[in-house]
């Protein structure tokens, strides 16, 4: 019901009106936007919107992976035995949330989860360059992802809706996962516009899909650092994971706390990966 209201056209002074009244009331920075509030002729339209070009920046060199979203920083740290930390407490496994059944893959590495609130900007671009393989659109729940749900419902991430984005960076596995949320169960894929059916249509979220839609790519994508991946029609989570031993990873960013504000293209580590 909520898709449907925002996604519908109203007349041009009421849409105006809509629009200017939702990014005041959470508090979207209406200078970075590509466009005025009455441009975007509906309320789903403006939650999408495009960045004035040139507002964000990559680390240098090329290599640094940065933040695939604005946001705000939740969890994030080392992981081994393909367990990953939740909020303090409760941990949850990485196969389950990616769908991952290969065995030996994502058994270690790094990960970082990052909210995004109403007002952030909503679209998902590559932290890193390298090869897009596989993607898959996982049905699910659509629980609240806020705070109070991530510190007390056990595997939150992986009970909700999701698509997955599965990169390789020169023998470094990264996986971006887009995780939907009450309200927020609609993600587009724009490296693969036609599985939405084109024009921005969403992957996730469909009516009566009860199993994963995989689409692998032979050869594989190329993607390029900075590239825009998915978006959110209205906002809720993104988990990162760099699967390699942490031995041959760099430090992660020693500037990143949790609940720390982060724009896209923050660098994440302190050197770029192989």
């Amino acid at each position: 019901m909520w898709g449907r209201f925002a996604s519908t056209r109203f007349p041009a002074s009421l849409q105006r009106w809509a629009n200017r009244a939702f990014a005041r009331v959470v508090g979207v920075d209406l200078t970075e936007s590509e466009h005025p509030p009455e441009a975007y002729p509906s309320l789903s339209a403006f939650f999408v919107r495009k960045l004035k070009p040139g507002l964000r920046s990559w680390p240098v060199p090329e290599g640094v992976p940065g933040s695939p979203v604005d946001g705000v920083l939740g969890a994030h740290g080392t992981f081994q035995d393909g367990h990953v930390l939740q909020a303090k407490g409760l941990e949850y496994a990485l196969p389950d949330l990616l769908q991952e059944r290969e065995h030996g893959r994502f058994e270690s590495g790094v990960f970082f989860t990052i909210y995004l609130s109403p007002r952030h900007y909503h679209r998902i671009h590559a932290p890193a360059g390298g090869r897009l393989r596989e993607a898959r659109a996982v049905p699910g729940r659509l629980l609240p992802v806020n705070l109070p749900a991530v510190r007390s419902v056990p595997d939150l991430f992986p009970r909700n809706e999701r698509l997955v984005a599965l990169l390789e960076r020169g023998g470094v596995e990264l996986a971006l996962v887009a995780v939907g949320a009450y309200n927020v169960g609609s993600v587009s894929a724009a490296f693969d516009p036609g599985w939405g059916g084109g024009s921005g249509g969403t992957v996730t979220n469909r009516a009566g899909r009860t199993t994963i839609d995989v689409r692998r790519y032979d050869p594989p994508l190329s993607i390029e650092r900075g590239e825009e991946l998915m978006a959110f029609h209205l906002g809720s989570t993104v988990v990162m994971v760099v699967s390699s031993p942490w031995s041959s990873l760099p430090p992660i960013h020693p500037g990143l706390r949790e609940g720390a504000e982060l724009r896209l293209g923050s660098p994440l580590f302190d050197g770029p990966l192989a």
